[in-house]
């Protein structure tokens, strides 16, 4: 079966750092776009962060530009995104998304981590 565990959640002060992953097992990961969304309590998700299958190209969020990095390992099936610089509007929860097109949009979402940015 598919699927992405995302991990690397927690508590952190402001200006901290923390990295998360992504574990993907159950699908051809190296063949698959992945991102990074999260979604604050009132707010809607939104796109953070996007990498191509080959991590030949990358994507962010002008709101993380300069602080969060992503990356992927296909020889791990794994995604990262480092944070620095962490500001309490970065709380959220972060999902994990798998994606490519095949005549129509194939995607696939883990179940999230919680980032509370906090003193």
């Amino acid at each position: 079966q598919v699927q992405l565990v995302e991990s690397g959640g927690g508590l952190v002060q402001p200006g901290g750092s923390l990295r998360l992953s992504c574990a993907a097992s159950g699908f051809t990961f190296r063949s698959y776009s992945m991102s990074w969304y999260r979604q604050a309590p009132g707010k809607e998700r939104e796109l953070v962060a996007s990498i191509t299958s080959a991590g030949l190209s990358r994507n962010y969020a002008d709101s993380v530009k300069g602080r969060f990095t992503i990356s992927r390992d296909n020889a791990k099936n794994t995604v990262y995104l480092q944070m620095s610089s962490l500001k309490p509007e970065d709380t959220a929860v972060y999902y994990c998304n798998a994606a490519k097109y095949i005549l129509r949009r194939m995607e696939y979402w883990g179940k999230g981590t919680l980032v509370t940015v906090s003193s």
